[in-house]
């Protein structure tokens, strides 16, 4: 126990070593009760009780947990700020009267955004070694070029995500500082992206080996002046985009290959050709021919011609159904579409595999029809009701699927669409959607699928946006990276990623966090058909 030393009986130089002593003991208590009152306003920033829970739950906690699930959480419940991270604290002081006591902070969070140029000068070490080899020290991760991968993020979300156009690009940077040309620009969004490109095409890949289902929609697009258009193929975990200068099946099933080029003459190959109206010769001529795998089109077109399929001048056009059976071949071959079910807005292109019809487009022929009097607007109107009331039937039956639901449905159908109404033109299109009755009723064995192409039209809004902003592709890269772009942050939405996390993993951001390969992710997410 310290004792408390005779002051009177102290030298000078004693008294100036206690002082000294007594003043680091002072300071060192101060910083103690400085963090005993940030702990306390703290914890009085805390609402409720805190959540402690026994070991073994009761009776009525139990009941009062299970009256809870399956209720949704409502947006905005919860702290406003739990989720944001606070970089940075200041203390403002307040000005007191004497003898005032300190009670705690009372916090307020301003969220801020930091953007300005920021030049690094890398130096580095230039040796000579004694055998007389130059050694120069090696840049460090993700620095590319003499633009960092900050910058290159910022560029690439702008521009695909936030739908920036290149002089408004262009303008910002600059007159936030950086120095930049249009032509440095321009290369940073195309240029060396093979990376990107590739992830975008095994994104493709995984999701049609995985898929129990995709939809597909296109819109017209445009590149290198002239017409063409953007196909789109996805899912609820993927999205792919492929802007090609044709609307034909076979460019089609060209997109399905997923960057294959080979054509394959198998049994799914084989079956095509013969459910689309080949002639049988020559399907068995194809079928006997000990050639059976082709590299390229280049080979493919050879052997058609060594056959003489190619100059026959019959409807349909034999070398064209030959192609389109070969391609789903090798659609086949690698393992895409296996399960899947196909699912379109009724453009012809897409009917191929097992197929399913939206039922949106198919009400949509009735709502657009038009009926000037009175008696015809009321029978179209009786019609759409009874179209409605069986789309929310069949909504019910995807939940709880029966074998006598399902008998009930098919009946049902034939009820609505065989009516004859006396309005010409809605006898006619109700006969239209009954010949579409096998698409239309996929959802009866496979209550998986959606009854609407809603997911596709909602994808490639993105790109008909950058169309109308940007306009038109110049070249094969920008046309590429334009698809690439757009599909992976779509791709990341349903995902759960944000483009900004997913392009910095990808760049090599200085301390940002590893993003697995969205290929992985979506196979291991993906549910089988």
């Amino acid at each position: 126990m310290n004792r408390t030393p005779d002051i009177d009986a102290l030298t000078a130089q004693e008294l100036r070593a206690l002082v000294v002593e007594l003043l680091e003991r002072v300071g060192e208590l101060s910083r103690v009760v400085m963090e005993h009152r940030k702990e306390i306003a703290r914890l009085k920033r805390l609402k409720g009780r805190p959540d402690i829970k026994p070991s073994t739950p009761s009776g009525m906690e139990k009941a009062s947990r299970s009256t809870g699930e399956g209720k949704p959480k409502r947006r905005g419940d919860g702290p406003k700020t739990a989720k944001r991270t606070i970089h940075e604290d200041r203390v403002i002081e307040a000005a007191v009267p004497p003898g005032s006591r300190f009670k705690s902070y009372e916090d307020f969070v301003v969220q801020d955004l930091v953007l300005r140029p920021h030049a690094i000068r890398y130096r580095r070490e230039r040796w000579l070694t004694p055998s007389g080899e130059s050694v120069v020290a090696p840049f460090p991760t993700g620095v590319d070029g003499h633009f960092g991968p900050e910058l290159r993020r910022y560029i690439l979300v702008q521009y695909h995500q936030g739908q920036v156009t290149v002089p408004r690009l262009l303008d910002q940077l600059r007159a936030i500082g950086i120095d930049i040309s249009k032509r440095q620009l321009m290369r940073l969004l195309i240029a060396n992206q093979d990376d990107f490109l590739d992830e975008a095409q095994d994104v493709l890949r995984a999701g049609l080996a995985t898929a129990g289902w995709i939809s597909v929609d296109d819109t017209g697009a445009r590149h290198k002046g002239k017409n063409g258009v953007c196909t789109q193929i996805g899912n609820e975990i993927f999205t792919w985009f492929k802007t090609t200068g044709s609307k034909s099946r076979v460019n089609f099933l060209e997109c399905l290959r997923a960057g294959h080029s080979d054509y394959v003459i198998n049994e799914e190959a084989l079956a095509y050709m013969a459910g689309h109206a080949l002639a049988g010769p020559l399907i068995a001529f194809l079928a006997a021919h000990p050639a059976r795998h082709f590299a390229d089109e280049t080979a493919w077109s050879a052997h058609l011609a060594s056959l003489g399929i190619r100059d026959l001048d019959v409807t349909p056009n034999p070398a064209r159904v030959a192609t389109e059976g070969a391609l789903w071949g090798s659609i086949k071959e690698h393992g895409f579409l296996s399960q899947a079910v196909i699912v379109s807005d009724d453009t012809g292109q897409f009917n191929i595999g097992t197929h399913a019809l939206c039922w949106i487009h198919a009400e949509r022929l009735v709502h657009k029809l038009d009926a000037f009097p009175e008696s015809d607007r009321v029978v179209k109107e009786r019609v759409r009701g009874l179209i409605w009331w069986f789309y929310r039937d069949l909504l019910a039956y995807q939940r709880e699927p029966t074998p006598r639901r399902k008998a009930e449905l098919k009946a049902r159908f034939d009820r609505i669409f065989k009516r004859r109404t006396g309005f010409v033109m809605l006898d006619r299109l109700l006969k239209r959607l009954l010949a579409n009755k096998p698409e239309l009723l996929v959802v009866l064995d496979r209550p998986d699928i959606p009854l609407h192409t809603n997911g596709s039209e909602r994808d490639i809004r993105c790109h008909v946006t950058k169309r109308k902003i940007s306009g038109g592709t110049r070249s094969d890269p920008g046309r590429d990276c334009r698809d690439a772009f757009l599909g992976l942050a779509k791709t990341c939405t349903k995902l759960g990623i944000t483009f900004w996390d997913y392009i910095g993993a990808r760049l090599a951001v200085p301390h940002h966090a590893t993003v697995a390969m969205l290929p992985d992710i979506i196979r291991s997410r993906a549910v089988p058909a």
